[in-house]
């Protein structure tokens, strides 16, 4: 898993409805020592839980108080994510984040799809990892509606390059519009 936070350079770099935030996630690390099951954080927001935790523990979480993000991994395995009966309920689900470790690595694009499509995942997707400049447009328009941008890109640019193309031969899920400042 890549490295997504925290941010050591200052300022808002998540991108959530058209409009910079501050983020305040942080990710929930078990103990590689202990057994998974029942390795859940504290009940607080901005937690975010890898799939292994989600997938041993959901039924802990969803009695919190605050909901917790569900961190894929490129290679993760939505029906980890699913219930017994292959569909996807959002209790308990603040978010669903998906890892980019690299920018050249397509599969979270595929994951975004077959959320959106196959799972009916209507709640915010949020791409992390090596978010760039260059990649958030077609982040968008397989189904990501927010974005954790890599530290060193401007994420002001980031926004502009929603703008980049107006015109499209495929078949999106949605583009988010940059809000009017």
């Amino acid at each position: 898993m890549s490295e997504i936070y925290p941010h050591d350079a200052p300022g808002p770099h998540l991108i959530r409805n058209g409009r910079l935030e501050a983020d305040a996630s942080r990710v929930f690390t078990p103990e590689p020592e202990v057994p998974a099951e029942g390795q859940v954080p504290g009940d607080a927001p901005g937690w975010i839980v890898p799939l292994s935790v989600w997938k041993t523990s959901r039924a802990t979480l969803r009695r919190h108080q605050h909901p917790v993000a569900v961190l894929l991994d490129p290679d993760a395995d939505l029906r980890d994510l699913a219930e017994a009966d292959g569909t996807l309920d959002p209790a308990g689900i603040a978010f669903i984040a998906v890892d980019f470790p690299v920018y050249t690595d397509g599969r979270g694009y595929s994951l975004a799809q077959l959320l959106r499509t196959r799972y009916q995942w209507q709640g915010e997707l949020r791409a992390v990892g090596d978010v760039m400049i260059d990649t958030i447009h077609y982040q968008a328009r397989v189904g990501f509606d927010s974005f954790l941008v890599k530290p060193g890109h401007d994420p002001h640019k980031a926004l502009e390059a929603f703008k980049t193309f107006t015109v499209h031969y495929q078949k999106t899920y949605r583009v988010p519009t940059p809000a009017a400042a």
